[in-house]
């Protein structure tokens, strides 16, 4: 069962879930728009480890914005802190932002119960894309769950900012290959 809009606004009110900031006019009617923070990671290293931490560069988003290049992912974070230690969220990107050619979280948009931060957002352009810190970049969408909740305690909780794979701190050693 998905909560409505004013079972979102309801639950941000008494506590049963966190949005912060809370913005009234963001409330859709079985959503919440999520916007971008000023902050986006890229990775420098030419080729990705999932076994070792990889190096980063961060770009703060300006007043004039920052323009995505296609083939480059950029981690952002959405502006606003989520969370629930009773509902289920999902978190998906806007229609009118994947219309123009920008894929948001299309391979994680589960969040677990008991997540409470800003939320990673992994953003893919097609073509050359200027995005701005606040703008709408997501909705995310809260589902009522069923049986014994055992809540999230994992090594992303509390996020503030986008945050990197940490992938390799739970991977099995592996001998290493030879690109």
């Amino acid at each position: 069962m998905i909560l409505t809009g004013p079972e979102i606004a309801a639950a941000a009110q008494d506590g049963r879930l966190t949005i912060s900031p809370f913005e009234p006019e963001q409330v859709n009617p079985n959503s919440y728009n999520v916007r971008l923070g000023p902050r986006l990671l890229t990775y420098t290293a030419p080729v990705i480890d999932a076994h070792r931490a990889n190096p980063t560069t961060a770009v703060e988003i300006g007043e004039a914005g920052y323009v995505l290049q296609p083939g480059e992912l950029y981690l952002g974070h959405t502006l606003e802190q989520v969370g629930s230690d009773t509902f289920v969220p999902l978190l998906f990107g806007r229609s009118s932002v994947g219309r123009l050619g920008l894929f948001v979280e299309i391979t994680a948009p589960i969040g677990d119960i008991g997540f409470h931060g800003q939320w990673t957002l992994m953003l893919s352009p097609i073509r050359p894309l200027r995005v701005y810190a606040g703008m709408k970049i997501g909705q995310i969408m809260f589902f009522v769950s069923s049986g014994d909740i055992d809540l999230y305690a994992g090594k992303y909780q509390a996020a503030e900012g986008p945050q990197p794979s940490r992938y390799w701190r739970d991977a099995e050693p592996v001998e290493a290959v030879a690109p």
